[in-house]
């Protein structure tokens, strides 16, 4: 049987929390232990429950979202960042705080139980826009020894690992990857920690940037 995903919501919209609730209770593999309605009582429910993933609003009462992830990172509970919001500044600063994804209150219902499964199983989740927002927020105008770096850097990979890198800096998961390039998904995860053993980087955020500090796509 599929592990129960226990799942905290933080959010001081009641109707907000309703609709969560609505569209997570339906997946048999999710179980919402606890909600509530400010940061500094998020991190408490957190505390107590421990539970695999905490769904987080960023502008609340007390303390906000961001605040609130800053205070679980040491906690092995995966803060998801929910917000109508998708600034640079604040899609980076909740990445720095810890959060392993960022999604829109938009974002369909299918969409988010996916995300709720990818970030309890070890995966990063970023919505399609907020992943547009943040390569353009670490894809300045490069100078010729920045791009010329990135180009040496992508020069020590193999052609099957340059091919997963440009898919990683698309936002593609391991599933679409091993889909799209007719692999196992075993062989794409081989692939990614070689990249970033291969690029000096840790995690997925940065090997986009070699990327696209390359113009490799």
């Amino acid at each position: 049987m599929t592990p129960t995903i226990r799942v905290v919501l933080v959010d001081d919209d009641h109707l907000v929390l309703a609709g969560l609730r609505m569209i997570l209770g339906g997946a048999p593999d999710i179980d919402i232990v606890g909600e509530a309605s400010d940061g500094a009582a998020g991190v408490a429910l957190v505390e107590r429950e421990a539970p695999d993933v905490v769904l987080m609003d960023i502008r609340m009462p007390r303390m906000d979202g961001l605040q609130a992830t800053r205070a679980l990172r040491s906690s092995a509970t995966r803060v998801i960042v929910l917000t109508t919001f998708d600034t640079d500044e604040m899609v980076l600063t909740a990445l720095q705080n810890g959060a392993s994804g960022f999604l829109l209150k938009d974002t369909a219902p299918a969409e988010l139980v996916e995300a709720v499964r990818r970030v309890a199983a070890g995966d990063p989740m970023l919505s399609p826009s907020v992943t547009s927002q943040l390569i353009a927020a670490v894809t300045k105008p490069q100078d010729d020894d920045r791009r010329r770096a990135a180009r040496a850097a992508l020069a020590r990979l193999t052609d099957r690992e340059r091919e997963v890198a440009v898919a990683v800096s698309e936002g593609s998961t391991n599933s679409e990857i091993a889909r799209d390039l007719f692999m196992g998904v075993a062989t794409v995860k081989t692939h990614i920690g070689s990249l970033f053993t291969k690029l000096g980087v840790t995690n997925r955020v940065q090997v986009a940037r070699v990327v696209h500090d390359a113009d490799a796509t």
